[in-house]
């Protein structure tokens, strides 16, 4: 059974600080890319970020650049989303996805074969 579960959402402020979390199960972990996208109400879901299978390259969005990272423990089979410097257009349900390509620059969400439900971010003052 394949299961990718996010958590850490929260209300948070701007300029703040938060920590996301995808903890994956039931597939080959080490062999998958794994990416954050996010979805704000009334708006598609886009791509945040992205890592490789060994942490070797990264990928962001450019309105997150300099602003979030993404990393990934793979003996722990979990896939993390440091988010800094927020601001309220960060407000979205984040989601982690996995894959087996990487795509460069290039992300979108018919590439990912592996889908977690969800975890609500919101940045309000």
């Amino acid at each position: 059974q394949v299961q990718l579960v996010e958590s850490g959402g929260r209300l948070a402020h701007p300029g703040g600080s938060l920590s996301l979390s995808c903890t994956a199960s039931g597939f080959t972990y080490t062999d998958y890319s794994m990416a954050w996208f996010r979805q704000a109400p009334g708006k598609d879901r886009e791509f945040v970020a992205a890592i490789s299978s060994s942490s070797r390259m990264t990928y962001f969005e450019d309105s997150v650049k300099g602003r979030f990272t993404i990393s990934r423990d793979n003996a722990k089979k979990m896939v993390y989303l440091q988010m800094n410097s927020l601001k309220p257009e960060d407000t979205a349900v984040y989601y982690c996805a996995a894959t087996t390509l990487w795509r460069g620059h290039r992300w979108h969400d018919y590439d990912m074969r592996y889908w977690g439900e969800g975890t609500l971010v919101t940045v309000s003052s």
